[in-house]
């Protein structure tokens, strides 16, 4: 391993749980891998990744193989997305991201803003951001089980609309847990601080735990009121 690749020991105690080495959908328009870092504090029922929510686990990828194999793919991958789990519960992070660019990656992020100062050291660090919105922000509690996680995701939304980074912003639409009025008073909330991208996710069940779910019917997979995405320079539903 080159010198570069030892840079930041403390990268080292990143948790990893999985590695995807190539994907094109994690950063819109980039070729990246993408680093699945381990634990979340939140317990969202609609969670694509519940495996990677304890803050430990036994499936865990040593950190020198995950800069080891980018090394290798200096020159062929535009960037390294790291997701979760929520990667800035990890004070190891920064550290990572730091060895990642001194390997010559753009570095993306998934994050859902439950770390605001730790949030706040990395952005100047990072290229992108993927930043999850659950709900409106009184009512977070509903979506992630902790109390007044929607003020930390709120913190963490202007820190990351001051910094001038490219964003998406992006809401997982489980119409029982969701209901209209709710996504209304989300798109005001957002469009008063100046969100530009927002983006609609369906939910689907493929890889959640869905029993915990309520039942929803075909027909209400997915239902926005007229001219929901007025007001943002860039809107569309996935």
């Amino acid at each position: 391993m080159s010198a570069k690749t030892s840079l930041n020991p403390a990268a080292t105690e990143l948790r990893v749980a999985g590695l995807t080495r190539l994907s094109t959908c994690d950063w819109p328009g980039e070729l990246v891998a993408t680093v699945f870092c381990q634990g979340c504090a939140w317990d969202c029922a609609y969670c694509h990744n519940p495996g990677l929510q304890p803050m430990q686990s036994d499936a865990r990828i040593p950190w020198n193989e995950i800069a080891a194999f980018l090394e290798g793919r200096r020159g062929l991958l535009d960037g390294v997305v790291f997701s979760g789990g929520e990667p800035t519960m990890q004070p190891a992070l920064l550290s990572a991201v730091q060895v990642v660019r001194s390997l010559g990656f753009r570095i993306g992020l998934h994050t859902a803003g439950m770390a605001p100062e730790r949030f706040a050291a990395l952005l100047p660090w990072i290229d992108w951001v993927g930043f999850d919105v659950k709900a409106p922000f009184g009512g977070y509690s509903g979506i992630t089980g902790v109390e007044q996680s929607g003020d930390k995701a709120l913190a963490s939304l202007r820190l990351l609309l001051a910094s001038g980074l490219p964003y998406e912003v992006r809401t997982t639409l489980h119409p029982a847990l969701l209901s209209s009025a709710a996504m209304l008073e989300l798109r005001d909330q957002l469009l008063v601080l100046g969100v530009t991208h927002y983006v609609v996710q369906r939910f689907r069940a493929e890889g959640t735990r869905a029993k915990r779910l309520p039942s929803m019917p075909v027909q209400e997979q997915l239902s926005l009121p007229p001219g929901f995405g007025d007001g943002f320079h860039q809107f569309h539903v996935r």
